[in-house]
Formats: structure tokens, C-alpha cells, sequence
């Protein structure tokens, strides 16, 4: 039984595993987006998003503690530099999957890209910006209403003062 196992083994030993997450994790720094199956995507991204929450605090400590992990200075220093500041005022979700809705040819995987949420610049132009429309309880049918109200009113009256 599987009782409290929630790791994917991946069909691999431990030392292949952590090798090849780390190789993932470095071409999703440099690429920012990578296309994988959705099962090395769901562990790649338990297996990355604390790295990144590490490099909001760029120290000695964590970058060493990144690049044990990671073993390329170029991922470590892209993390450090330009991804750490975009993502200073985000408290998780750093990674998005997107399936892909297809299969792989030899042995039918589903595919799914796996991206940094924060450089999607197609979904950043249709995205609404945060805050743009409040949730409340009340309806807000009501509140429009009496505000679009007086200045149809006060259309009405300034056409039929001019057609008069």
C-alpha cells in the first residue's frame, strides 16, 4: 500500500530522478517554458517552486543551496537576477501547466507545456489587471443602475430641449 507515498517515481531510480529534474528545472530557468509529459510536469513543479521561492533572498547560502540542485551558474544566476525580481510580491504558484490536449506518438503520454507564470506575455496581455472588479455579497445590478440612471435622465432632456 501507498499510505502518505505522494512521490512519482517516474518509472526511474532516485539518482536518475533527481538528475533529471534537475536538468528540467535548469532549461525551464533559461526557456521559461518547456514542453514535457504531465507527469514529469506535476514533479518538476513540486521539485522547482521552492527553488524559486528561495531566490527571493539572494544570499550566499541560497544560491549555494540552488545550485546543489541545479549544477549550472547560468540557471542560478538567471534565477537570482531577473526571475527572483518579478516574483518578489508572489507567495507561491510560480509554475503553470497548460495541457496540450495530445498524446504522445510512441507510447500515448499526455503532453502539456510547463511555464513561469509571471512570462506568459500572451496571457499577460489578456489578463484583467488584479483588483479591477470587487467581489461583494450585494448585488451590483442595483447600485449601477441608480448611478447610470440621473445621467440617462438628464440625456433625455438635453435632446428635447434641443429638438424643441
Amino acid at each position: 500500500m501507498r499510505h502518505g507515498n505522494k512521490i512519482n517515481h517516474l518509472g526511474r531510480k532516485t539518482a536518475h530522478r533527481k538528475s533529471m529534474l534537475g536538468n528540467m528545472g535548469t532549461s525551464l530557468i533559461l526557456h521559461k517554458r518547456i514542453k514535457t509529459t504531465l507527469a514529469k510536469a506535476k514533479e518538476l513543479r513540486m521539485y522547482i517552486e521552492p527553488l524559486i521561492n528561495r531566490a527571493k533572498e539572494d544570499t550566499t547560502h541560497n544560491r549555494r543551496l540552488v545550485f546543489s540542485n541545479l549544477q549550472s551558474k547560468e540557471a542560478v544566476n538567471e534565477l537570482f537576477t531577473n526571475i527572483a525580481g518579478k516574483i518578489t510580491d508572489r507567495n507561491g504558484g510560480y509554475t503553470r501547466i497548460l495541457k496540450l490536449g495530445e498524446n504522445r506518438l510512441g507510447d500515448n503520454a499526455e503532453t502539456c507545456y510547463i511555464e513561469l507564470v509571471d512570462y506568459n506575455e500572451n496571457m499577460l496581455k489578456t489578463a484583467k489587471p488584479a483588483g479591477a472588479k470587487k467581489r461583494s455579497r450585494r448585488s451590483s445590478g442595483k447600485s449601477e443602475k441608480k448611478a447610470v440612471e440621473p445621467e440617462a435622465k438628464a440625456e433625455d432632456t438635453a435632446s428635447t430641449e434641443e429638438n424643441a
